[in-house]
Parts: C-alpha cells; sequence; structure tokens
C-alpha cells in the first residue's frame, strides 16, 4: 500500500473516531425552582478509546467555576453549594449527563461538560459541550380533590379525610372552604387535609380548596366543588350500633345465621326471648343448695342411728402381761411367738348381732379356758 493510501485510512480511522466520540445533549434546559432536572451529555463509547477525565463547569456571567470533576482518584465535587445537590452516573458507559436537585435560581447559567479520551497510540483527545440552564417559578396550578374513602356517602360516626393537591413551585399554600346559601363560602382551615374524626350529619355539604404559590404574581387556583354526604342512622334499627336496644317502645335486634349479619326489627308490644344465661345461674345456685341440704340430712340420719347402737368394748391382754401377773401359768412357745406380731391395741367394736361375731367371741373364751388363763 502507497503512502497515499495510509493517509487515506488514518484519516478514515480518525474520522470514525471522532464520530463515535462526538457529545450529545440540548441548548438549553428550563428547571423548575426547587426542583430536579438533568443535563444530558452523552456518547457512543469504542474500544479504541478510553475515558480519562470528566468534569462540568458553570458560567453565570461573572467567570467559570468547575463543578464535578472525575478521574482516576474519583468523583469530586468542587463547589460547596453544590455539594450534595449533583451527580453523575457511575456505571453507565457513554452517560456523563449531571443531575441538579433541589434547585435553586442562582443555579441558572451555562453549563459546559468535558470529556478526555486516551487512544492506543497514547493520544488524548478532547470534547465539550455547553447547554443553558434556565431556572423558574412556575405557578401553582388548578388543585384537585382526593378522598380518602371510594365513595363521598358515609354513615355518621365514620371518619374519613379530603386531600388537595397542587403542581407547582413549592411552597404551596391550601385553604378549605365549604360553600353556602346563596354561593358564599365558608373558610374552614388551611392545610392540604381536611379530616373528620366522627362524621355527624351536619357535616354533610360542598367543599372545595385553593391552592396559591409566590410565582405567577400569587393567583389563586380554585378546585372543582365536591359533595359529601353524611347518612343519619334510623332508631328503628339502632342494632347498628348495638346488639339489642329500646327506642320509644320498638325494640330491635341483630342476629347472626349462615354468617351473615341480619337485620330484624319488631315492634308492639312483644317480648324479647330472655337469654339462656338468665336461666343458667338459678338453675345452678338451685342445684347446689339441693345438694347440700340432702348431705346435711344424711349426716344427721347417720349421726342418730351411731347414738342408737350400743357399743361393745372387748379388751385383749398380751400373753406376756399374763405371765408376768400370773407366773405359774404355763404359756406355751406359740402363743409367745405370735405375741411379737400382735398389736397392744385396744379394738371397740359394734355390737351388729350377727351369727359370726357370737361365734368368734365363744371361740375366744374356750381357748383361753382350756389353757388355764381365765
Amino acid at each position: 500500500m502507497g503512502e497515499v493510501g495510509w493517509i487515506v485510512v488514518f484519516a478514515m480511522t480518525f474520522i470514525s473516531c471522532n464520530a463515535f466520540l462526538d457529545l450529545s445533549t440540548v441548548h438549553q434546559v428550563t428547571g423548575t425552582w426547587m426542583a430536579s432536572t438533568t443535563l444530558p451529555c452523552t456518547y457512543v463509547p469504542t474500544e479504541d478509546f478510553t475515558q480519562q477525565s470528566l468534569s462540568w463547569s458553570v458560567d453565570h456571567g461573572s467567570g467559570t467555576s468547575t463543578i464535578f470533576h472525575r478521574d482516576g482518584t474519583g468523583d469530586h465535587i468542587l463547589l460547596s453549594k453544590f455539594r450534595g445537590r449533583v451527580s453523575v452516573p457511575k456505571h453507565n458507559p457513554g452517560d456523563a449527563s449531571l443531575l441538579i436537585q433541589n434547585l435553586e435560581m442562582p443555579d441558572s447559567g451555562h453549563y459546559t461538560c468535558q470529556i478526555v479520551w486516551r487512544s492506543r497510540d497514547n493520544n488524548l483527545i478532547t470534547k465539550e459541550v455547553t447547554t443553558i440552564v434556565k431556572v423558574v417559578k412556575v405557578a401553582a396550578t388548578k388543585p384537585i380533590i382526593r378522598a380518602a374513602e371510594p365513595g363521598l356517602t358515609l354513615p355518621a360516626g365514620g371518619s374519613t379525610s379530603l386531600s388537595c393537591e397542587a403542581g407547582g413551585s413549592p411552597p404551596i399554600s391550601y385553604r378549605w372552604f365549604r360553600r353556602g346559601p346563596a354561593g358564599t363560602a365558608e373558610l374552614l382551615r388551611s392545610g392540604a387535609q381536611l379530616a373528620w374524626r366522627s362524621l355527624r350529619p351536619s357535616d354533610s355539604g360542598t367543599y372545595f380548596c385553593e391552592a396559591q404559590n409566590r410565582a405567577g404574581a400569587g393567583a389563586v387556583q380554585r378546585s372543582d366543588a365536591v359533595r359529601l354526604t353524611v347518612t343519619d342512622v334510623p332508631t328503628t334499627t339502632a342494632a347498628l350500633q348495638r346488639n339489642v336496644g329500646t327506642t320509644g317502645g320498638h325494640h330491635s335486634t341483630t342476629s347472626q345465621e349462615d354468617s351473615s349479619d341480619m337485620e330484624h326489627t319488631v315492634t308492639g308490644s312483644q317480648r324479647l326471648a330472655p337469654s339462656p344465661l338468665l336461666y343458667g345461674l338459678p338453675a345452678a345456685l338451685g342445684g347446689a343448695a339441693l345438694g347440700a341440704l340432702l348431705a346435711a340430712a344424711l349426716g344427721c340420719w347417720r349421726r342418730r342411728r351411731r347414738k342408737d347402737e350400743p357399743l361393745y368394748e372387748v379388751a385383749f391382754r398380751r400373753t406376756a402381761d399374763v405371765a408376768l401377773l400370773q407366773p405359774e401359768v404355763q404359756v406355751p412357745a406359740k402363743c409367745q411367738q405370735e405375741e411379737m406380731y400382735s398389736s397392744p391395741e385396744k379394738t371397740t367394736m359394734k355390737d351388729r348381732k350377727s351369727p359370726e361375731y357370737e361365734n368368734l367371741v365363744t371361740a375366744m373364751e374356750s381357748q383361753y379356758e382350756t389353757e388355764g388363763i381365765l
């Protein structure tokens, strides 16, 4: 390839690289005061060129100052008034856009995005673009009313709220009104929300709100009116608030059947069926009293029978005691062994006048007589 060919190739490569590294932006951006805006600065990345540095600067008419700078050491915000308010994407190759939050009026000016690339042969290429930023205050827009409940017809005793929302530059002030007769408006309160903790029928009415900020010569914007209806609880259906109620001779009861709530209204002289609990307590008390009386009568009958029955005392003496009292009496060895396991206690037995008892006493007396003890 001749010298001319190499020159053509080099020129085409340079033009192609410049086309890839062209920065894209917009000429002007209008930002809303106290809002956020993004200043675009993008390019098509290529493997032949590596980004070395990125910087954003601003010119307010009195001089140029660097706001943001990125290099191999990291990101640096050089103007203190922009700290915490500006940022540039880190992990999006080819995107060097600047995000500014909480715009202030002095932020208006000319912003320049500058990027430096290094080629494979260590050549440096620098590109930059400029965007004009204009910060303005936006007047409040027409507000809308949002209800906390799906509908605006609610029963008495419930709670609800209405919210007033408007666009525009902050701060935005809100006021709530209630429309009266002949088109008059009653000022209720200031604030974005109007709430009721316990609705009453007298709260029914037509409501609207107004929004205003400092922009747009302080013009006031009014919302469309909404109608709030609070339904009263009828006296004949007082069961909605209590299980059993009486109002003016009418009785209302609420019962549940098959997992569904059903309301029944009973009028006239009909009487409500008493609760089973009214019978349970007297029945329990009566049963306890009857049991106590039966127990007392049975105890008296037993004590009386015991007093009428004669008592007999049968005393047994140990064989050893008999041997001591009468030394001449010979006590068999068998009796002495059995005496070791006998109890010296005195036993008192009741005379039941049974044949077994009389046979036992006779046998014992004959035994003592045979041994010569008695």
